[in-house]
C-alpha cells in the first residue's frame, strides 16, 4: 500500500485528519478480521477523540492489581484537562512513526501495537505527574512502563514531540536528559550520566537528530541539531550540528548526509562516513 505522507505541522493545524484516518483503518480491520472486533471497538471505535483512544490503550497495558487502569485513565484525564497540548504530542508522535517507519502503512499500527509509542505516551503522563506534585504516582508509572515496555525513562526527563522510538527495547533516559522535537531513536539507546553527582548530568539531544541502535551518550553533553550517531557508538563529548559520529569513543566521520537525519532514517555509512 502506497503511503500518503502527512506533514506534522499541517496535520496539527487542521480539524483532526489523524483521528479520521485511524477510525477508517479501524473499520477496515473489523471488516477484514471480525475476530478482533471487540478489541478494535474498545480501543478505537468506542471513543470520540484520539486522546481518549490513546489513554485507553496505555491504561489497558499498564493496568495492574496494584493500581487499576481506571485510576491511570483518570490521571491522564487530569493531565489533558490541565495541558490540552498533550493531545498534540500524541498526534505528532503518531505522524512521526507513520512517516519514518518503512514497515508502517497505517496510523493505527502505532496506536494499537507499538511499545515505543506506548512508552513515550506513558512517559508524558509520568512527566506531568512529576511536575505537579505527584511524584510517587510518576515513579509508579515509570516502574510499570519499564516492566511492560522494557524502557526506563526518568519522569523528570524532558521529551519533545514528533519522536520516533523504534522497537524501544533497552531505551534508558536519565533524570536531567533533554530530547527536543523530531528526533528518531532506535532500540538499546542510553542517555546516561557519568557519575553520581546530583546536578545536570545527562545529554541534551537537539532537534532532528537520529540515534542509531545501541548508541550510548553519556554525561552533560550536547548532540547538535540534525546530527547522526551511528549504531553502537559511545559518545563522550559534544557533537556539532549536522555531522555523523561513529565509534568507541565516537568521532566525527563525516557530514550527516541530509538536512534532517531523523526523517530519512539512513543508518548506513559510506566510505566517506556520510
Amino acid at each position: 500500500m502506497a503511503k500518503h505522507h502527512l506533514d506534522t505541522k499541517t496535520a496539527l493545524s487542521t480539524v483532526d485528519p489523524v483521528w479520521t484516518r485511524i477510525r477508517g483503518e479501524a473499520e477496515e480491520i473489523v471488516q477484514r478480521e471480525p475476530e478482533l472486533a471487540t478489541f478494535i471497538y474498545s480501543s478505537v471505535l468506542h471513543h470520540d477523540r484520539l486522546e481518549d483512544a490513546v489513554v485507553h490503550r496505555i491504561a489497558e497495558r499498564l493496568d495492574h492489581s496494584a493500581l487499576s487502569g481506571d485510576l491511570i485513565r483518570q490521571a491522564y484525564n487530569d493531565a489533558i484537562e490541565a495541558d490540552p497540548d498533550l493531545g498534540n504530542a500524541f498526534r505528532a508522535d503518531l505522524v512521526a512513526v507513520y512517516d519514518r517507519d518503512p514497515a508502517v502503512s497505517r496510523f493505527i499500527d502505532a496506536l494499537l501495537y507499538f511499545k515505543g509509542f506506548h512508552a513515550l505516551q506513558a512517559h508524558r503522563l509520568a512527566h506531568w505527574l512529576y511536575h505537579n506534585g505527584r511524584r510517587d504516582f510518576a515513579y509508579y508509572i515509570q516502574s510499570r512502563s519499564s516492566a511492560e515496555f522494557q524502557t526506563d525513562i526518568n519522569p523528570a526527563a524532558k521529551i519533545g514531540r514528533g519522536i520516533f522510538l523504534d522497537h524501544a527495547t533497552g531505551f534508558v533516559v536519565g533524570e536531567t536528559a533533554v530530547i527536543e522535537d523530531d528526533v528518531s531513536i532506535l532500540h538499546g539507546v542510553t542517555l546516561g550520566g557519568t557519575g553520581k553527582e546530583n546536578e545536570d548530568r545527562h545529554p541534551k539531544i537537539r532537534h532532528g537528530v537520529m540515534l542509531g541502535a545501541g548508541a550510548k551518550i553519556l554525561g552533560n553533553i550536547e548532540v547538535g541539531h540534525c546530527a547522526r550517531v551511528a549504531s553502537g557508538s559511545v559518545v563522550l563529548k559534544d557533537v556539532p550540528n549536522n555531522v555523523t559520529v561513529a565509534g568507541v569513543p565516537a568521532k566525527i566521520v563525516g557530514e550527516a548526509g541530509c538536512s534532517e537525519p531523523s526523517r530519512t532514517m539512513n543508518q548506513m555509512l559510506n566510505a566517506n562516513g556520510n
